[in-house]
């Protein structure tokens, strides 16, 4: 645990060095973000072949091999404030249509559910359109979490994706259980049809938490 700390720390310490007096900008967040990630994999790759830690991160470096253009990139869209502007407008108002679609298609599964209840089917039918819910749940997250705030950057897509997945996955879990418990009027039914569901998404979600990467301005 105290290697991959070190590890961590040594990468980290690499990129941020290597972008120093570079202009902060989501554009430059999520690049450190993939570069990190690319160099650790890329040590560990190393370090599988038998290389020892500081081998493997001198590898690793050199394979990702000249940077200065990306810098000089990044550089330029730090000290150019009208580009920022367009990539952080054009990012919010992505988060925006997902956070609408996200609210409409959870108040459809609501209603629609409320609906069917009234109209006295059986439970099985009346939590069906209750899927709709779960979509909308999973969508509202990834709208969250990929929404640049004037205190936050915007977390990388991927990163945002697996915990729209966790949260779809939890959520789906209370799905089957609640449709499967009144179809059979069996609660260990229900228990057992959600299990792997909410374990698989809890274990996604805890994975996430404790690995996750400081997102403030």
């Amino acid at each position: 645990m105290r290697n991959n700390k070190n590890l961590d720390q040594k990468v980290k310490a690499y990129v941020d060095n290597l972008f120093a007096g570079v202009g902060q900008s989501q554009q430059l967040f999520e690049l450190k973000e993939e570069l990190t990630t690319n160099l650790k994999e890329k040590i560990n790759d190393y370090k599988r072949t038998g290389m020892g830690e500081d081998e493997a991160f001198k590898a690793a470096v050199s394979s990702m091999g000249d940077l200065s253009g990306l810098v000089d990139d990044m550089r330029e869209i730090g000290q150019d404030k009208a580009k920022q502007s367009v990539y952080s407008t054009m990012t919010a108002r992505i988060s925006t249509a997902g956070l609408i679609v996200g609210i409409l298609l959870i108040l459809f599964g609501a209603l629609t559910t409320s609906m069917l209840y009234f109209m006295s089917l059986p439970m099985e039918a009346v939590t069906g359109p209750a899927i709709f819910i779960v979509i909308g749940g999973a969508v509202i997250t990834y709208s969250l979490l990929t929404r640049e705030t004037s205190k936050k950057y915007a977390m990388n897509k991927i990163r945002a994706a697996l915990y729209a997945l966790a949260s779809g996955l939890i959520l789906f879990s209370l799905f089957v259980a609640f449709t499967s418990g009144f179809a059979t009027e069996e609660v260990y039914v229900a228990i057992s049809s959600m299990m792997v569901f909410l374990i698989a998404g809890i274990g996604l979600l805890l994975g996430l938490l404790f690995t996750t990467r400081d997102r403030r301005k």
